[in-house]
This record gives C-alpha cells, sequence and structure tokens, in this order.
C-alpha cells in the first residue's frame, strides 16, 4: 500500500513540474490558448497514468540507449552496354586489367550464370530496360506506374534518379522517366543523340531547382541544357565522363543524413558504353602501342574508362562513410554477338559489404526480371502480387531460396 501511495504521489509531482515548465515566458502570449492546452493535456495524460496498471509497477529509469532501427540501403544499379562476359579481367580477360571492377567482385559476389537476355535478336537495352522496370509486358500500360521498380521505391519513401539514356518514351509519353517514379533525370530521350558521345546538350528533369524571382519560389527545370564545350561540334566534354560526374553528384546532394532524415537513395547510371564499336573514344590509351586492331584498341580504352568510373564511385561512397549501407549492382543491357547464340550471359556483380559475403562466385540462375522484387525487398517495399520473377536477395545473403 505504502508502495501504491508513493508511486502516486511521484507521478502527481512529475505532473506539477511539467505544468509549471511548459508555462510560456512573461514576454509571450500564447496563441489562442493552444499552449495552455497542450500543457493541460500533458497534465491529465501523467495524472492518468496514475491508473492501476501502471502504480503496480515502480518507475525504473535507464541510461541504457534505445535499440537501433535498422536503416534501408540505397541502391546504386550500373548498366554498361555491349560489355561481354569475358570482357572483364575478373571475368577471365587476360589483355589487359580491370582493377576496379575486379575489387568490387572481390568484396562482393560474382555471378557466373547471370542471363543478360533471352535470346539474340531481341536484345536491345529498350527490351532489358522493360525487363528490368516493369513487372507487365509493354502492352498492359494501365497500370504501368504503380509497378515499376522505381515507382514502388518512391512510395516506400527512396530519393529515385536515372542517369543516361533512356529508351521507353519521351517527354510527352506515358513513360517519361518521371511519370514512372523517377525523381530526377539527366541523359538523352533520343537515341540518336544518346549515340553521340559529344552532343552539345543533356535532357535534365530537375523538381525545384531554378528560383522564380517573381514568386520566390523553386520551380522544375525540365528541358535541354546546352553543354558549352561541344557546342558548334567541339569536343570538349566526353558524354560518358559527363553522367558518371552527375551520378557522383547525386550521390553526395542525396546521401543519407540527418538533414533529409536519413532518406535512402535509388540510382541507376546507365552508361553506353562500350557498346557495339561504333562508339566514339577520347583516346585509345592505354593501349595505343598495342598491336591490336585499332577498333580492339578503342574498345579496350572504353572498357578501361568504365573501370575508372567504377573507382570514381567507389571512392564517392567511402569518402561520404556510405560504403556499408549502399548495394551497388554492376551489369551489361547488352552483350556483344557471339557465333554461339546461345550463350547469353553477362556480367553481373553485387558489392555490399556488411550485409553479403565477399569473395564469393556464385552460379546462381538469375536475370534482369529478377531485379524489381530483389530491388524492392531491400527497400521493404512490396512488389505486386502477379509478379513471375522472385527475389534473389536470400541468394545474395547466402539463404536458401524458397
Amino acid at each position: 500500500m505504502k508502495t501504491r501511495t508513493l508511486s502516486v504521489v511521484i507521478l502527481i509531482l512529475l505532473g506539477l513540474f511539467l505544468y509549471f515548465w511548459w508555462q510560456p515566458a512573461a514576454t509571450e502570449k500564447p496563441a489562442s490558448g493552444e499552449n495552455t492546452k497542450s500543457r493541460d493535456a500533458a497534465v491529465t495524460r501523467m495524472l492518468a497514468m496514475a491508473g492501476p496498471q501502471v502504480i503496480a509497477q515502480p518507475l525504473v529509469f535507464s541510461n541504457a540507449a534505445p535499440a537501433a532501427v535498422p536503416r534501408r540501403a540505397s541502391i546504386i544499379l550500373v548498366v554498361a552496354e555491349g560489355l561481354g562476359y569475358g570482357d572483364l579481367s575478373c571475368y577471365g580477360q587476360t589483355n589487359f586489367q580491370t582493377p576496379n571492377l575486379d575489387k568490387l567482385a572481390g568484396e562482393g559476389i560474382r555471378f557466373t550464370n547471370y542471363q543478360a537476355g533471352d535470346c539474340l535478336e531481341l536484345m536491345t537495352t529498350e527490351s532489358f530496360l522493360e525487363r528490368l522496370l516493369l513487372t507487365l509486358p509493354p502492352a498492359a500500360t494501365n497500370e504501368i506506374n504503380d509497378k515499376t521498380v522505381a515507382q514502388l521505391l518512391k512510395n516506400s519513401g527512396y530519393h529515385t534518379g536515372w542517369i543516361g539514356e533512356w529508351n521507353l518514351g519521351g517527354e510527352n509519353s506515358s513513360r517519361a522517366p518521371w511519370k514512372i517514379g523517377f525523381d530526377e533525370f539527366a541523359g538523352y530521350l533520343d537515341a540518336n543523340d544518346a549515340a553521340n558521345f559529344y552532343a552539345d546538350y543533356m535532357w535534365r528533369y530537375a523538381p525545384k531547382s531554378i528560383l522564380n524571382e517573381t514568386n520566390r519560389q523553386m520551380e522544375t527545370f525540365m528541358g535541354r541544357e546546352s553543354l558549352a564545350p561541344n557546342l558548334g561540334g567541339a569536343k570538349g566534354e566526353y558524354i560518358p565522363d559527363l553522367l558518371t560526374m552527375a551520378a557522383l553528384n547525386f550521390v553526395k546532394n542525396n546521401q543519407p543524413d540527418k538533414f533529409n532524415r536519413f532518406q535512402p537513395f535509388f540510382l541507376v547510371l546507365n552508361c553506353p558504353i562500350p557498346g557495339d564499336g561504333k562508339g566514339q573514344v577520347p583516346t585509345d590509351a592505354p593501349f595505343s602501342n598495342e598491336k591490336w586492331p585499332q577498333a580492339a584498341k578503342n574498345r579496350a580504352a572504353m572498357i578501361a574508362r568504365l573501370d575508372g568510373y567504377i573507382g570514381q564511385l567507389s571512392e564517392q561512397l567511402q569518402k561520404l562513410g556510405l560504403t556499408n549501407n549502399v548495394a551497388v549492382f554492376f551489369t551489361s543491357a547488352t552483350v556483344p554477338q557471339k557465333s554461339d547464340t546461345a550463350d547469353l550471359r553477362g556480367p553481373m556483380i553485387v558489392h555490399w559489404p556488411g550485409t553479403i559475403p565477399a569473395g564469393v562466385v556464385s552460379g546462381y540462375n538469375w536475370s534482369a526480371e529478377d531485379f524489381l522484387p530483389t530491388a524492392a525487398e531491400i527497400g521493404f517495399a512490396k512488389p505486386p502480387a502477379d509478379i513471375k520473377s522472385a527475389s534473389i536477395l536470400p541468394a545474395l545473403k547466402g539463404q536458401s531460396q524458397k
């Protein structure tokens, strides 16, 4: 009985303390009684705690830190173009080295049975993007917005961005990137312009990036942004370099922190190299002195450049302290045509330190369709019920698939 009475007294005293502590300062006036009402409500809640269910237990104070709430990982998908299964030294390339991609694989999982497509004749960047992003066939567009990986992650609280070539629809179509879940876009909506590695513009969709001098409100920029170094046919800015720089800036500007309430991001960097061999390259270095055909030197130089982009991205993540909470996927939208058309395997490397094992070579069989449910599970988002593909997250973590 004494314990019960003591508990009641303590709670009443705490209530009175809050009552007087929350009173407004002498120079302040409560706005329409709001402070008084909130103070009285707090006191009422405090006194109500003296009910039988509460006062039967003694008050316990602890300095122990509350249990940490797990933060969702950000997701980066880097997509090359025309990169073959054996083009990287970690996949058996012996003519030159790709040290940054090798390091990415050594710290993560390198897949040997990732299928880049269903058949070579239908293997295009557009078909890859449809299989990667959508859960419905191209003709079924009635509910497409809610069934893209970008929209699923955006609905789950992610900030989303696409950088590079976009092959699924122009600015006025229902498949423009910002209409199916991407918050930001920088790249090309026209395939011909995307094939020009010295284009004199870049298409951008950037919400709240321009200050309206009239109403002082931030407005959306949507349209072409000129690239002065490439105007008049000049070749001052190599577009794949610029796309990579845009990706690095996206990561820096959207890093999860206290200012954005640790909002995770989803970024796709669709890099158009090495391509089909027709793309331009600033230099064939460091292979200029090799006794190879010029086309082979150019292709090797682009692959080395691509490897350098991965090195820049890894360095940026490390500099920002994001290494352990970002899942990085690296693959290619298409593979080079071979005489053996039955082999459609492409490179696939997944890097996620602290969550998936390092230095693993996996023969697990999967393809682009499985990326959507995998990304959805990483982001705690529920994929559509009618989806036919499956998340490979259990396989990434070394668990058995259900």
